[in-house]
């Protein structure tokens, strides 16, 4: 047995038995048995939800800081700029070159300096990097917030010339026929054009939100919510007026599904996987040298999410507000493109929902600590604050720049649906925490007030009655106290 266990055996061995100290309180030992049965769930639970990790600390030249080696060449490459370089005499491109400059500089920054995440693989400065990423995002966000709405659509120009050009009106409807009988040639027309890029972009897009947030049921929720978003949405943007079986067949059930189902697949492998890591040079095969460099890229812990929606309010509302900004940048990202005239296929719209991959991971991974740890994590994390500011500052710019198209009036039956819907959900809140709990606590007491005066009327051996708990368990009734003061 180790100190520490001693230590924990000995207390609760104290607590068992009772204090050892005459001088006391009464009601130390109940204290400290319930502190400690408290302690011990909050430990368990933690065991049950983190997996073990072996490391044999090997600290190699990959992993050392190299905040001296970075400035050195940094400074190196200002100082060819300065001295060397020819500046050209070209407003546009000094001023294009400047503005990239200057974010290189804090990226070198932030990756050298930048407090370190949850996620520690591939690399901790990977990780920094894309936090300070989320911070230039974030800026130039606020950027074009502050704009006017022709100059916030002309200034993408300086980032693509074919940008600031008004969308062209397209069909996305169109025919719902599963089978054509009219096309003799291909009746399955409808179905092949909608076989498309944006298929396995589906499916690999819910494989990452569910390594995002592992959880079935979260998953599940969203896909469908953001489905009748779509179907309560489409008299605002044209691309979400889609056929009922490419609502529901090939996003929900095949695209959603599968990419769903993939990801709780991978999840149970990391959570069954052994984390057992040592150096690279401290492994004698060249097999087992390149299977370590391609587990370089898994993560070097893994922590069980279980969210617990229904256990306390706390976590409620944290899983609803969770379920809410992501079914919000979702529709940003479809909004984005209509009201800053960006296509589809543009490399923006991609770069965006690469971003997104990066940093959602840490984000959930923070919300999470936040809300299941709070004695531990007093604060949110600082990936998980980034990326709420930035989905909000996207809705505003959405809000700014096109007001009309947001404020169109939604139909009568479809604000009904969605009234019911958050009448469901604030009723059954305030039944599951507030009255269900009153009820419970007052039939509690109730059980409680009705056992007292039957231990009361309970004989004795010698036909006398004694109290049920506190002092009269330890020393007997009062009246046997009288009798030995006497």
């Amino acid at each position: 047995m180790t100190k520490q266990e001693s230590k924990k055996g000995g207390a609760a061995e104290q607590v068992n038995n009772g204090p050892v100290e005459p001088r006391c309180p009464e009601q130390s030992a109940p204290i400290k048995a319930k502190v400690m049965k408290q302690t011990s769930r909050e430990s368990l639970h933690r065991r049950n939800t983190e997996s073990e990790v072996y490391d044999d600390g090997t600290n190699t030249f990959f992993w050392r800081a190299h905040t001296v080696t970075v400035l050195f060449i940094l400074t190196c490459a200002l100082v060819y700029v300065t001295l060397l370089e020819e500046t050209p005499q070209d407003t546009a491109y000094n001023t294009k070159r400047g503005i990239v400059a200057s974010i290189l500089v804090f990226l070198c920054f932030g990756v050298t300096q930048a407090k370190d995440g949850p996620f520690t693989r591939p690399h901790p400065a990977y990780w920094r990097f894309w936090l300070c990423v989320t911070v230039v995002y974030e800026l130039f966000l606020i950027f074009i917030l502050f704009q006017t709405v022709h100059d916030g659509r002309q200034f993408m120009k300086y980032i693509d010339p074919k940008l600031g050009v008004p969308l062209p009106e397209r069909d996305y409807g169109g025919n719902c026929l599963m089978y054509d009988p009219g096309n003799t040639t291909d009746p399955f027309h409808n179905i092949w054009d909608k076989m498309d890029g944006f298929v396995p972009a589906h499916f690999l897009g819910w494989y990452i939100k569910t390594l995002m947030i592992r959880d079935w049921w979260m998953c599940m929720i969203i896909s469908v919510m953001f489905e009748f978003l779509e179907y309560s949405l489409e008299h605002q943007l044209p691309n979400f007026s889609e056929c009922w079986w490419d609502h529901w067949i090939m996003d929900v059930l095949v695209c959603n599904g599968l990419g769903i189902y993939c990801g709780m697949q991978t999840l149970a492998w990391l959570s069954m996987k052994p984390y057992q890591w040592q150096g690279l040079w401290n492994i004698p095969t060249y097999k087992g040298k390149i299977k370590r460099i391609a587990f370089q890229f898994t993560p070097y812990s893994w922590v069980k999410f279980e969210w617990k929606p229904a256990s306390n309010l706390r976590r409620w509302l944290a899983v609803l507000g969770i379920i809410f900004m992501f079914l919000l940048a979702e529709l940003n990202t479809f909004y984005l493109k209509f009201v800053l005239w960006m296509p589809p296929e543009h490399y923006l719209v991609l770069l965006r929902l690469v971003f997104f991959v990066n940093v959602g991971g840490v984000a959930m991974r923070e919300i999470y600590d936040f809300m299941d740890d709070p004695k531990f994590h007093k604060k949110l994390g600082q990936q998980a604050w980034l990326v709420a500011a930035i989905t909000v500052t996207e809705f505003l710019i959405v809000v700014k720049y096109d007001p009309n198209t947001i404020m169109l009036p939604i139909p009568f039956f479809i604000m009904q649906c969605w009234f019911l819907g958050i009448l469901l959900i604030f009723t059954w809140t305030l039944w599951r925490f507030f009255i269900r709990d009153i009820t419970l606590r007052y039939k509690e007491t109730r059980r409680r007030k009705q056992e007292v005066p039957a231990d009361w009327d309970r004989p004795l051996g010698n036909g006398s009655s004694a109290t049920p708990s506190g002092r009269s368990k330890l020393n007997g009734s009062s009246e046997t106290l009288r009798q030995r003061k006497s």
